[in-house]
């Protein structure tokens, strides 16, 4: 320690708080961090710790190809082992980007030292043509007008430039917005902090009480353990329904809980999310960005209005219980936060459907499918991969109308590393002939900023044999969300054929991390995390529950 100039004096007796920071020039999410660490030191030094900055690896969602989310593994392990192998009482954690907030608070549940999280805030919304846009849901919706013929090259550039608003996170309730608010209400991000935005000055303000604060927390000994609770987590699935949140959620709060031994199946979030109406007119459900949202109350104001729905004596970062924290809250602006007796859904921005086509589970988000599909019928075109869909999905003789079901198969977590291929595109003939939606089935993810009637998270995926593997052009597939059933309407008997000739497709990877996530990564349902970091007591406790639809 000397040898860096940190004299015994000064430290001798304090906390050491180790600060993990995640910024790195390839995540643009996160680069506020390089500024924000500093304010989180000076709250450190302030309240009688000693901080101590490391650095961690980061994913970006833009540019981890072909998927970032076996690094959220990666970055979990990374973040663990500097935790446990370095000496430090508590830990502030810096986050944003889409796996850098899960990867973390999977570190956090393992080491379960006091540990806090800053996120770095969402980036500004810009404008174009006089229209406010957002990076994220924007992005697709002009894409779209660009495939249709709608917007010109010389258009699509000028977009490119006007959405590209400085640092920070998605400003949509994509699932860096949503993952942050997660954080929050499960007692590991200070209350009031989730939806600040990047430029914003209580971000610095923020970075300063949560350095003070980590301090408290380690003479409190206020552990992760205590507070990520199963009632954490039931209120974190509640505002996760309330937000109309990233589907990739599900997948991050079930791996969070089996790092720390608890059960959660996707019947939990079902359960939950039907008894919660969605609060939030927020892309890419509805109409308005972070900016919006965070003058309107943000985060804790939706806490607030949930309150009588949630477990109000769950502990937050503070140690006060939540409804101590949020009670005092003010309303939330009516045009972007409505209440439980004014919603702006009935229920449930998140569904989680079953049947033959998935019978370990599916997952939708129903706040953004289409009115006229929720019950469809369509006959199948199949898509075997990533690169054959990009191959054929813009061919004038595509066997394919609006009421298609496309299939996008072996793109799960051991097929492709789950990346967010799941909103297939509108095959561009349809989209000029005004074709803005159609039913899409995938074992992929989806970006949180995407809409659509999307069917995600197929398990079994495609790849270990599970249903869809056996879909064949022409086959007639059958979405009821309120039944909640996706199903392959064929004989059981040709299913059989069809079981006999197929085989598993060869392996991936040779060597590396990604022939350790191929070899162990568990199915959607159960997180998509390694079985080697789950805890051993918990390594045997399937989360998998069969999944039936609801008459």
């Amino acid at each position: 320690m000397g040898s860096a100039g940190h004299g015994a004096e000064a430290y001798a007796g304090r906390p050491i708080i180790g600060i993990a920071n995640s910024w790195n020039d390839f995540v643009s999410c996160n680069l506020p961090h390089r500024e924000l660490v500093e304010h989180v030191k000076r709250g450190v030094l302030d309240a009688g710790g000693y901080p101590m900055e490391f650095h961690t690896m980061a994913t970006s969602a833009d540019l981890t190809k072909p998927s970032d989310l076996p690094y959220r593994n990666l970055m979990s392990m990374d973040v663990e082992e500097m935790i446990r192998s370095l000496p430090m009482d508590g830990v502030v954690l810096l986050a944003e980007c889409d796996k850098t907030v899960p990867a973390q608070l999977m570190a956090a549940a393992s080491c379960d030292i006091p540990a806090l999280q800053l996120a770095a805030g969402h980036r500004a919304s810009g404008r174009f043509r006089g229209r406010t846009v957002n990076y994220g849901t924007d992005l697709w919706r002009y894409m779209q007008q660009h495939d249709a013929g709608e917007l010109d090259d010389a258009g699509w550039a000028e977009f490119e430039r006007c959405i590209s608003c400085g640092l920070g996170g998605c400003p949509v309730m994509g699932t860096a917005s949503t993952m942050k608010s997660v954080s929050e209400i499960l007692g590991m991000m200070l209350p009031g902090t989730a939806s600040t935005p990047a430029e914003h000055p209580d971000r610095r303000a923020a970075a300063v009480a949560t350095g003070a604060r980590i301090v408290e927390m380690v003479r409190e000994d206020l552990r992760p353990s205590r507070l990520m609770t199963a009632d954490a987590f039931d209120n974190a699935i509640r505002l996760l329904g309330a937000l109309a949140g990233s589907t990739n959620a599900i997948l991050h709060l079930v791996a969070i809980a089996g790092r720390l031994g608890l059960k959660l199946p996707l019947r939990r979030f079902d359960d939950l999310i039907a008894d919660t109406p969605v609060l939030v007119n927020l892309q890419p459900s509805g109409e308005h960005g972070m900016d919006r949202f965070h003058e309107a109350g943000g985060t804790a104001a939706v806490i607030r209005a949930l309150l009588p729905k949630l477990h109000a004596d769950a502990v937050t970062a503070t140690g006060r219980s939540l409804g101590q924290e949020y009670a005092q809250c003010g309303p939330g602006s009516a045009e972007v936060i409505g209440s439980l007796d004014t919603p702006f859904q009935a229920s449930g921005g998140l569904a989680v459907v079953g049947g033959s086509l998935c019978p370990d589970g599916a997952v939708v988000k129903t706040a953004a499918v289409s009115a006229h599909l929720r019950r469809h019928r369509g006959r199948a075109v199949v898509f075997d991969g990533y690169e054959e869909m990009v191959a054929t999905i813009d061919r004038d003789d595509l066997e394919v109308d609006a009421s298609s079901v496309l299939i996008l198969r072996n793109c799960g977590p051991v097929g492709a590393g789950m990346p967010e291929w799941g909103m297939i595109p509108i095959p561009r003939k349809l989209a000029r002939q005004g074709v803005t939606d159609m039913v899409r089935v995938s074992d992929a993810r989806m970006s949180g900023t995407s809409y659509g009637t999307v069917v995600l998270h197929v398990a079994p995926e495609a790849a270990v044999g599970g249903p869809l593997c056996l879909v064949r052009n022409g086959d007639e597939v059958q979405l009821d969300l309120d039944a909640r059933t996706l199903d392959l309407v064929v004989p059981a008997e040709e299913l059989r054929t069809r079981r006999d000739a197929w085989s598993a497709p060869p392996s991936r990877h040779g060597r590396g991390f990604l022939r350790l996530w191929e070899e162990d990564v568990l199915q959607a349902p159960e997180g998509c995390d390694l079985r080697i970091l789950r805890p051993r007591n918990a390594s045997d406790r399937s989360m998998v529950e069969p999944i039936v639809g609801r008459s």
